[in-house]
């Protein structure tokens, strides 16, 4: 197949020679394959009228509300819209002389995920160094495998200059537990190399002292808005740097080449291809995203459907008409790139929750893990006042906005925002977002329906494990963990779910993400997190991550169901994951995805096979050591 962008051709790339699950057939064969019929009517739309691909044999998850027939066919136009659904035999007149066919073998046919909170291009850039992937380590240990990183990236010829950058360290994962990090644990090793380590939390920033020496931090250096320099009780910095006071030491690494990224994140959009993934809304976007996704264009890398959401900083939310202009001016310089739709914007409104950052703004305080309250309610970047100005802006000239809003207060304030321009606009389809949702106060669930807000969760991280219960539990009680992640309550509620991966924050483990909506337990947690109160059904799972992503998107109208008109944007899987047992739903693989018609995997290609088989390590990989590791880096490519 093609590398040519699926949008700016949305036909079949080029005809597939293989047998088995795809393969060009006669008359007779699609007389036989369709069911009963002569070869005439198998080709009486030959030529013209003809689809381009049809898929039978399935059993097709429509995603539409209602009953009806069953539907195990699907024909697709050459013009990359379905032209039809229902019954092979009734298909079968769509078939010609050059159609592609498709054997489902019995498994479902749907439409393709659309992942509505994710950062692609991170998760290219982190592939280029090496990874600590969330692992817990004694000091002895990290030293270890920091000095094979330093040998493995230079060794003695990248002395004294050459940074060590390494991603997804688990602020947590110090031991023994307590532990504290400093400058000094990394200043023992055998390097004059400036060394960081990037939080898997993406809220922390570990350096030694020679990367603070070369940002220039010393006990005078403020804090940052936004942002914490660790001091300890010396006044001195102790190397760990939260939030936004990273980019003191991040702004001095050397980025990688234009070609080091464009290659890095091609690869990362062909497994988000074979994971299934047809739609993605970058939830952090500069000129330096929009760059690189127009490489990826020019280069025909570019599989699926963007929607950027562009990043607005804590003082940009101060002053909504110059936030206003800077959005318009990136959506003039970049909408010609195809596959990309603008009108989104992403603001932060806290950080994280879990111990030792609780940089989450909670309405009531956190406890000292022993009960007690303690005077830390988290952050918050944005006011609700600067916020409902912002929100009102920019739904009255028709973009909307994203908040990454994780505790309770963050929630509470994304809501009095947006609620605030409601009524200043008098607009009642705005359909802003809050993403994340780790806390919300049983107060404001109908609010998200009251003011047509998506509620967009990650609900891969619904599981029982060290970040939900040891980190977190003693800090908040059993009385506001209850409402973690409560996707069933928020649909009980009336609002509008919808899904997102958050990768590379998380691996990407698209169908163990399904599953775990659905058990709260997933394939690697320890038990079912409160499985009784907030566990949805397999149907609304597989809704939120299509056609309700779809319509967080504004583009419900193009993708998210399969219905004839809509855009061939599906998903072939390996099973039929509408009844296969709960559990087998994270093994599910992807025998095919195609958006806008065009092919973009094949699982028995050479390049769809390598695809697959990272997609299925990445789908299967338990994270190491034992799954505390879950948010390896949880919020890493959020910024923070």
């Amino acid at each position: 197949m093609t590398s040519t962008s699926p949008l700016s051709s949305p036909l079949l790339s080029s005809p597939l020679s293989r047998r088995g699950l795809l393969g060009a057939v006669g008359a007779a064969g699609a007389a036989g394959l369709l069911g009963a019929g002569s070869a005439a009517a198998a080709t009486a739309s030959g030529g013209r009228g003809s689809a381009a691909l049809v898929i039978h044999n399935a059993r097709v998850f429509t995603g539409t509300a209602g009953g009806g027939a069953p539907v195990e066919a699907v024909a697709v136009g050459r013009d990359g819209k379905i032209l039809a659904t229902g019954s092979g035999s009734a298909l079968r007149r769509h078939i010609g002389r050059d159609t592609e066919v498709v054997d489902a073998h019995g498994n479902t046919v749907m439409s393709g995920i659309h992942d509505g909170h994710v950062h692609p291009l991170g998760a290219g850039d982190r592939s280029l160094r090496p990874s600590l992937e969330g692992a817990e380590t004694t000091l002895p240990e990290l030293r270890e495998l920091l000095a094979g990183f330093l040998a493995d990236t230079g060794g003695a010829g990248a002395e004294p200059d050459a940074w060590l950058v390494v991603e997804d360290w688990n602020p947590v994962g110090l031991l023994p537990t307590g532990s504290v990090p400093h400058h000094s644990m990394l200043d023992a090793l055998a390097t004059r190399r400036p060394v960081a380590l990037v939080g898997g939390d993406g809220h922390n920033l570990w350096v030694n002292r020679r990367a603070l020496e070369i940002a220039g931090i010393t006990a005078a250096t403020p804090d940052p808005v936004g942002g914490r320099i660790v001091k300890g009780p010396d006044g001195q910095p102790s190397g760990v740097l939260k939030d936004d006071a990273q980019d003191l030491v991040k702004r001095h690494i050397p980025e990688p080449s234009r070609a080091e990224l464009v290659a890095a994140c091609a690869k990362v959009l062909e497994l988000a291809a074979a994971s299934g993934v047809t739609t993605m809304m970058d939830a952090l976007v500069g000129r330096h995203e929009l760059e690189l996704y127009q490489a990826l264009s020019a280069a025909g890398k570019l599989p699926q459907r963007i929607v950027p959401a562009i990043r607005l900083d804590a003082e940009q939310t101060k002053d909504p008409a110059g936030a206003l202009a800077y959005a318009r001016g990136l959506r003039k310089e970049f909408e010609g790139v195809g596959s990309l739709r603008f009108g989104m914007v992403k603001v932060f409104l806290d950080g994280v929750i879990e111990y030792p950052a609780q940089t989450a703004a909670l309405l009531k305080p956190y406890l000292d893990g022993n009960g007690k309250p303690t005077g830390n309610r988290g952050e918050l970047y944005t006011s609700a006042a600067d916020y409902g100005r912002l929100t009102a802006a920019f739904n009255k000239a028709g973009w909307q906005l994203h908040a990454h809003g994780l505790g309770d207060r963050a929630v509470r304030t994304a809501l009095d925002g947006y609620a605030y321009a409601r009524r200043v606009t008098g607009q009642r389809d705005a359909r802003n977002a809050v993403a994340h949702l780790q806390i919300v106060d049983p107060a404001d669930l109908r609010r998200f329906a009251q003011l047509g807000v998506a509620a967009c969760m990650q609900l891969q991280w619904a599981a029982e494990d060290t970040w939900t219960m040891e980190a977190l539990l003693p800090y908040i009680g059993p009385e506001r963990h209850r409402w973690m992640y409560p996707a069933r309550s928020l649909e009980r509620a009336g609002a509008r779910l919808t899904g997102g991966s958050d990768w590379p924050v998380d691996a990407l483990q698209v169908w163990n993400q399904l599953r775990t909506a659905i058990d709260r337990q997933g394939a690697y947690g320890t038990g079912e997190l409160h499985r009784e109160l907030e566990g949805l059904s397999r149907t609304s799972v597989l809704r939120m991550h299509t056609s309700g992503t779809a319509w967080q998107l504004r583009q419900e109208g193009l993708t998210g169901t399969v219905e004839p008109g809509k855009a061939a944007d599906l998903v072939v899987l390996d099973r039929d994951v509408t009844r296969c047992p709960v559990a087998d739903i994270s093994g599910t693989g992807v025998r095919m995805t195609l958006v806008g018609g065009r092919v973009v995997q094949d699982a028995d290609s050479a390049a769809g096979r390598a695809a697959a088989g990272r997609a299925a390590r990445a789908g299967s990989g338990p994270r190491p050591a034992t799954y505390t590791a879950v948010h390896g880096g949880r919020h890493h490519a959020c910024g923070h």
